[in-house]
């Protein structure tokens, strides 16, 4: 008998829940939009491109071909945020944004060294 008092104060609470879940969905979708969500913008914003970017002194490289130049063999996912160094168990067959020349130039851009 406890147990049907409690189901019951449970499908109440659910039923409560569902419906503010409504109700602010219908609040949100009133409001003009500058209140509401926004999209942000990429965490890396794209370079410009230059030609001192692509020297061999620079912090990183755009890949050729898919591949990393021998000056700049640190591989690194924008996207994710992650690069990964010669070794490393994913070097292999990750496919770059940007190769950087070491992984102080990689972690000075905002990006984290991979785990494995």
């Amino acid at each position: 008998m406890r147990h049907r008092g409690l189901r019951r104060l449970v499908g109440l609470g659910v039923l409560a829940a569902g419906a503010y879940a409504v109700w602010r969905a219908i609040e949100m979708n009133r409001r003009p939009n500058d209140a509401g969500w926004q999209a942000q913008p990429f965490p890396f914003p794209p370079q410009p491109r230059s030609e001192s970017r692509s020297g061999a002194d620079s912090a990183w490289v755009e890949p050729r071909e898919q591949a990393c130049p021998a000056s700049h063999p640190v591989k690194a996912k924008l996207q994710s945020g992650i690069f990964h160094e010669p070794g490393g168990a994913s070097y292999g067959r990750t496919v770059p944004d940007r190769c950087y020349r070491d992984a102080a130039a990689a972690e000075a851009d905002g990006l984290r060294r991979a785990k494995r």
